[in-house]
């Protein structure tokens, strides 16, 4: 007998179940490196924050509120997506005990979840974690001009530091939402 035959096939709930866990692990770290940033708090002069000497390119007000807004819009996404997911994931657990498959012997369980209902979930929790992405990258982007200055000066540092994250977290993004659509519909 060969080793391919031995193997017993990965049933689809088993799978969802790891697909939420890598949902919930994500967003976890993401939350995690929102509380780091959050602990950074902008003074109210613009120009302290400056890394630079060029005090007309320092980011106003606007910058240091939309850092911290952007930040809560990125955790409360995180969390919307984490919450459903888990949710999904204990639904699964739950109805699992309902079947044992290969006559009892083998002890794998195979749960009935309605399926819509689970992908329209995992559909909606990955849509939290794009939001939460995207809210995350233009919290770093007022980030990055209000320590080196505003877009708008075209200073060679802000573009530097600004241009692959706007460049490579979106198309990422785009990456990940065909994945999950590709998914949505198999």
């Amino acid at each position: 007998m060969s080793a391919a035959s031995r193997c017993l096939p990965i049933s689809t709930t088993r799978i969802h179940i790891m697909a939420l866990d890598g949902i919930v692990n994500v967003n976890s770290l993401f939350s995690f490196a929102l509380f780091v940033g959050l602990t950074f708090y902008p003074t109210t002069d613009p120009a302290a924050m400056l890394i630079g000497s060029d005090t007309a390119c320092a980011a106003g007000v606007s910058s240091a509120e939309g850092l911290i807004a952007f930040h809560v819009y990125s955790f409360s996404s995180f969390l919307f997506s984490s919450l459903v997911a888990l949710a999904l994931k204990q639904a699964i657990k739950i109805s699992r005990d309902i079947v044992v498959q290969n006559g009892g012997d083998s002890g794998s369980h195979v749960g009935h979840v309605n399926r819509v209902a689970l992908r329209v979930g995992t559909l909606v929790s990955a849509f939290g974690s794009v939001l939460g992405c995207g809210f995350l990258m233009m919290a770093l982007v007022d980030l990055v001009q209000i320590k080196l200055g505003r877009l708008g000066c075209g200073s060679l540092y802000t573009l530097a530091a600004i241009g692959p994250l706007v460049t490579l977290v979106p198309l990422a993004l785009v990456i990940y939402i065909f994945l999950v659509l590709h998914a949505f519909t198999r």
